[in-house]
């Protein structure tokens, strides 16, 4: 699954501006002619602040997931390497 990630401006009331992100979530299907195309699965339009806030959150979780699994490679490897 892929996304599309563009900027979407909200204008609220008194001529303010809210600055936000439209996420298209795409993936690859094939149509009859067995083509691959894009379809769009879902969007979501949120406020760029929000979007940030959960990338961040989920980068220091996929960090902490790749720190747990070096820890793990060490030692299987070492098992391996071991006499």
């Amino acid at each position: 699954m892929a996304k599309v990630i563009a900027e979407k401006n909200i204008e609220m009331a008194e001529n303010s501006i809210v600055k936000q992100v439209e996420i298209k979530h795409t993936r690859t299907m094939q149509d009859a002619t067995g083509k691959d195309v894009e379809v769009v699965d879902y969007v979501d339009v949120k406020p760029v602040d929000e979007a940030i806030s959960e990338c961040e959150a989920h980068k220091a979780n996929l960090e902490t997931q790749l720190s747990e699994c070096e820890a793990e490679l060490a030692d299987y490897i070492a098992i391996r390497d071991a006499e």
